[in-house]
């Protein structure tokens, strides 16, 4: 996710008028700024609304599964350096990048460790004083960068792994054990340097700025050694040979890691618990992404969202408490969340937020393309059974006279042939029916949970009773409610069956012991419901 995107995402367990109102406001809001908002959704898509969007051939919101801050959402150090770098260049960028740590890849770009100011001087400082220098396999030019030195005779290319002697006294126990792989050091001191290329060194270094002879140069050459000659004295000479050791050699493997997705609590977590006090970010396949450390994790990050078709909390996406709410939009009840800001919205009690934004559309004198118009028209059908529910206004039915204009869609055809393909119910298992549209409302001191199912008849609540009871208590227990309810909506008959579990008090109170209970003109539970009920639930 972008740190500049704003996220336009509707509630939890959507319904078709949720996606296609997100789908519609998004493009509206990009008609003036391209790109910049994101049609999102929290949860996953239903056959009604699958078949809306493959209608008109549109793609579904991106799924968020919480708008809590992410690793994400923050900017991350991408600089690494290869395995086989010299840990001289390793130290030499992290203090031109004032970097504490420098993680280390493969040449798949695969986080294979870390090297971290205290590692390097772990290395150096404890380093056995009766360890033999050694130099591994590298490019002559390359020792040469390091040492500051000037190439006299390029004889060898690559040099290869070996010793490094540092010849000061007693050259014969040198020449006894050289071997042709082995470096020497050594000063102004021609017949020892004569001495050494005689011997096979693989090659020479010749230091303090001491002058190369003309029989030096052509020894070498004729025995194939290479010579350099650095102003450096030999300790220092030996020193730097030390710190061309790999990246590899000196760092350290127990690296923690996060994700892109992981929240950035998580990450502070990791990074204060770590020794280097810096996390990398990777992916799935460890591939490298970045570095966070505790600074850029100081920073106050929120991701930017709009509301839609929904105004409370418990219907919103996880994480919703920790982002930046800019404006809601909606034709429920008023519901709980409170932001820190003045924020837009509108509230408005017509029979769907698709036709809310549809009305923007119009009063922003800009036309939705026909895939949207659909999608936007599928909202208002939906969400009005196809204009049968009582929440039914004159303003949905302009709505989607407009909309199909644009779509080139019969409501008519388009609209029953919408709801039948969300009522094929013995397909779902009854868990998932009765828990993808259900909301929760907290009604004077009682957490409800009302579910509402869509069918063309009652032969399915009536013959499968005594399963959807058990069900009901089940979930109501899981989710911890006072009580659940069940709307079998009969969209053809103007009717609904109602399924409650609750307490013993409760239900004999409602008049809920025989079940299911016919409500003849219930249809939306928001409007021919909830306001019943919620009167119901005053007098307990």
């Amino acid at each position: 996710m972008g740190q500049n995107n704003i996220y336009i995402i509707g509630h939890k367990q959507p319904d078709t008028d949720s996606i296609c109102s997100v789908i519609g406001y998004a493009e509206l809001r990009n008609h003036a700024e391209p790109g910049k908002y994101i049609p999102a959704r929290c949860g996953e898509i239903n056959a009604e609304t699958s078949f809306a969007l493959e209608t008109f051939n549109a793609e579904a919101p991106v799924y968020i599964a919480s708008v809590e801050p992410a690793v994400s959402d923050i900017p991350l150090d991408t600089r690494s350096v290869r395995k086989d770098v010299p840990t001289i260049d390793v130290a030499a960028l992290m203090d031109t990048y004032d970097m504490r740590n420098m993680p280390i890849t493969d040449e798949e770009e695969t986080l294979v460790g870390l090297v971290s100011e205290y590692g390097l001087a772990r290395a150096y400082v404890r380093k056995n004083p009766r360890e033999r220098l050694s130099l591994i396999p590298m490019p002559l030019e390359t020792l040469a960068r390091i040492l500051d030195a000037r190439v006299v005779v390029p004889a060898r290319e690559m040099l290869g792994e070996g010793r490094v002697y540092t010849v000061i006294d007693a050259l014969h126990v040198t020449l006894s054990r050289m071997t042709p792989d082995d470096i020497a050091i050594v000063g102004d001191n021609e017949p020892a340097q004569l001495a050494l290329i005689s011997a096979g060194v693989a090659a020479l270094i010749i230091a303090e700025g001491a002058p190369v002879g003309e029989r030096v140069i052509a020894a070498a050459r004729e025995r194939g050694a290479s010579v350099l000659a650095t102003t450096l004295d030999a300790f220092s000479v030996g020193k730097m040979i030390s710190l061309s050791l790999p990246a590899s050699m000196i760092m350290e493997t127990d690296v923690p890691t996060v994700r892109m997705e992981d929240s950035l609590e998580f990450a502070k977590s990791v990074v204060s618990n770590s020794k280097f006090r810096t996390a990398c970010v990777v992916d799935e396949n460890r591939k490298h992404i970045g570095l966070v450390s505790r600074t850029t994790l100081m920073q106050d990050v929120q991701k930017s969202v709009i509301l839609l078709d929904h105004n409370e909390y418990s219907q919103a996406v996880d994480g919703i408490e920790q982002a930046d709410i800019l404006e809601i939009i909606d034709h429920h009840r008023l519901g709980a969340i409170s932001t820190l800001k003045p924020v837009k919205f509108l509230n408005d009690p017509v029979g769907s937020t698709s036709t809310i934004v549809t009305t923007k559309f119009i009063e922003a004198d800009v036309e939705p393309t026909p895939s949207t118009a659909g999608l936007l028209l599928a909202g208002v059908l939906s969400d009005t059974m196809v204009m049968k529910l009582s929440t039914t206004t004159p303003g949905d039915i302009r709505a989607a006279d407009y909309l199909a204009g644009i779509a080139g869609v019969d409501p008519a055809e388009f609209g029953p042939e919408l709801i039948q393909r969300g009522m094929d119910l013995d397909a779902l298992p009854m868990e998932e029916l009765l828990t993808r549209d259900m909301k929760r409302y907290n009604l004077f001191g009682r957490s409800i949970m009302v579910s509402q199912v869509m069918a063309s008849s009652f032969t399915f609540a009536e013959t499968r009773a005594d399963e959807i009871r058990a069900e009901l208590e089940h979930l109501r227990t899981t989710m911890g409610v006072d009580c659940f309810l069940a709307l079998f909506t009969n969209v053809f008959s103007n009717a609904s069956d109602l399924f409650a579990a609750g307490d013993e008090a409760c239900i004999n109170k409602l008049n809920l012991r025989d079940q299911p209970a016919r409500l003849e003109g219930v249809m939306s539970r928001k409007k021919d419901f909830i306001p019943k009920f919620g009167q119901m639930l005053r007098q307990l």
